[in-house]
């Protein structure tokens, strides 16, 4: 909006592991409702559980890090289907949550500990473990509800799009400084693939819904934009979207509690 300063200078320019952060988090459960988890192999949280999650690496497309990141800490291979969560901080920190199904592979046992994780397992009650982080209650309370679908219907499957960009970008509604009555009601789509090797395309672009209760003339607009009808098919699928749990939730976070 007009008269907002940028929070980054105009050169800034996303590069991973350098000012950017992206880290996947697959919640994976079972028919009979258990959460996967894996214990820490590394020596600052060694014999702590978490849910299989990390960085992503050079090259990687969101579904693939979070394939890789499965495999390697839990010994399953996964069909990611959908994306759950993201999650936000510092402006420069993204936690991507995904969920899907279990297609093969070997649950890791103590006898096949190595750097990446010491065991895995299916867990009916967080409680009984020794816990990273809390972070995840939230996470796994999502996954659980999206695959029980008992009470409304849930967001289609929502795949990342495998697009690279050079700068961090936030699609959205763009008004004026008299802001009318609005709520962001979720993500409608990520796009990104980080670059390999160069880091030239590190960037993302969210989509955002962001719905307008003010009649079209009544709401006043920046220089240089304006309402666009859009065909019939798409509107009514957009107001489908509006409906709870039928978006992708944006959460932002404090720094304080960032989980790497």
């Amino acid at each position: 909006a007009k008269g907002v300063a940028p929070s980054t200078p105009s050169d800034y320019t996303p590069t991973l592991r350098d000012n950017v952060c992206y880290i996947v988090a697959a919640v994976l459960v079972n028919d009979e409702g258990h959460v996967l988890m894996m214990q820490e192999a590394k020596s600052s949280c060694a014999g702590k559980w978490y849910l299989p999650a990390g960085r992503m690496e050079a090259g990687e497309t969101i579904v693939e890090a979070a394939k890789r990141e499965v495999l390697e800490e839990t010994g399953l291979e996964t069909d990611i289907t959908t994306l759950l969560m993201v999650e936000s901080a510092s402006g420069s920190w993204f936690r991507f949550v995904v969920t899907g199904t279990v297609v093969g592979g070997t649950l890791k046992t103590p006898a096949s500990a190595d750097k990446e994780s010491l065991q895995a397992k299916w867990v009916e009650d967080l409680s009984e473990l020794s816990l990273r982080g809390n972070d995840i209650y939230p996470l796994i309370r999502r996954a659980k509800q999206y695959w029980a679908k008992e009470e409304e219907p849930w967001h289609p499957a929502l795949q990342p799009i495998n697009k690279p960009h050079t700068r961090l970008l936030l699609r959205l509604e763009i008004f004026g400084s008299d802001l009318p009555p609005h709520r962001p009601q979720g993500v409608m789509n990520v796009e990104l693939k980080t670059s390999s090797p160069s880091g030239d395309h590190d960037g993302m672009c969210l989509t955002l819904l962001v719905p307008i209760r003010k009649a079209l003339e009544d709401v006043p607009l920046i220089d240089k934009y304006s309402w666009v009808e859009v065909p019939k098919p798409l509107g009514e699928d957009l107001l489908n979207r509006m409906g709870k749990n039928m978006t992708v939730p944006l959460n932002v976070i404090r720094v304080s509690t960032l989980i790497n």
